[in-house]
């Protein structure tokens, strides 16, 4: 029986068909004290570089984010966030022509992040935190990514609850005028979830197909890696790419990576195996 796969979503220039392949999210982290090391605060210019090699190791998204989401990192004003992304987000946009996601819950960084070049939103609160971004995404035509996150690690029914959250954030982007093919769920590994869970969402990914919706997969360096592993944040290029290649055997339709180049390779080798390959000619 033929997949029926969600239904395509356009970022910027590009048209993602989903179930085609799985499309590689470069991270751009422009924050001083990101969990993995790769914090580009005030250089723009460096952003620009690594958006360049994205792009040519075979990024489809870059997703340019100025406050840090790791645990016990301190929030910040909406008027830091803008100043360390939008220099960020207009260089980007004069230099590379991928399309450029902003990872934000705040409405005024999203709007002028839009404003900036920007053709995508990734909101970690699925709308919870601000509601108001999905009233943006609708006048501005742009995708959304919507995420599962909590405060605190306590489930009812783990899988269940997830996709219940989702649900509702689905609910409202699309109450909120969010045309169905500009939403993008994430289940959220890291986030309100214990390294036992994470793995336990990995290991049911496929459950969350029947919300209908492109699935994207962030596990990245993340600590349940070096939980697993017992290694730290710079050795942990292996686990990635292992959770990589099953996220994308369980459904996953787009993955958030920092080392794009390797996991390009992850992610073409698992293709081949999911979704069939074809020998060149």
């Amino acid at each position: 029986m033929a997949v029926a796969h969600p239904l395509p979503t356009r970022i910027g220039n590009r048209e993602l068909r989903w179930g085609k392949k799985t499309f590689l999210m470069g991270v751009v982290n422009m924050t001083p004290d990101s969990f993995s090391g790769d914090g580009l605060a005030g250089q723009p210019d460096k952003a620009a570089a690594l958006a360049k090699a994205f792009a040519a190791d075979g990024a489809d998204i870059l997703d340019v984010g100025g406050e840090s989401t790791r645990p016990g990192a301190s929030p910040v004003s909406e008027g830091e966030e803008r100043s360390r992304i939008l220099p960020a987000i207009r260089l980007l946009r004069k230099t590379t022509d991928l399309p450029i996601s902003v990872d934000t819950y705040h409405h005024a960084v999203a709007e002028k992040a839009l404003a900036a070049g920007a053709s995508m939103m990734n909101d970690v609160w699925g709308l919870k935190a601000e509601p108001r971004l999905a009233d943006l995404a609708a006048r501005a035509a742009v995708p959304l990514v919507l995420m599962h996150n909590q405060r605190g690690a306590e489930y009812k029914d783990l899988i269940g609850d997830i996709l219940e959250s989702l649900r509702r954030s689905i609910e409202t982007a699309q109450g909120h005028g969010v045309p169905p093919e500009n939403i993008i769920i994430d289940p959220g590994i890291g986030f309100g979830k214990t390294a036992e869970q994470n793995l336990e969402v990995l290991r049911r990914l496929e459950e969350f197909k029947m919300l209908g919706k492109p699935i994207l997969v962030g596990t990245s360096r993340k600590s349940t890696i070096g939980l697993v592993l017992d290694l730290p944040i710079g050795e942990r290029l292996e686990g990635t790419a292992a959770t990589v290649a099953i996220a994308i055997a369980k459904g996953a339709d787009l993955v958030r990576v920092h080392e794009v180049k390797e996991m390009a390779r992850v992610a073409r080798m698992s293709d081949a195996i999911v979704r069939g390959w074809h020998r060149p000619e």
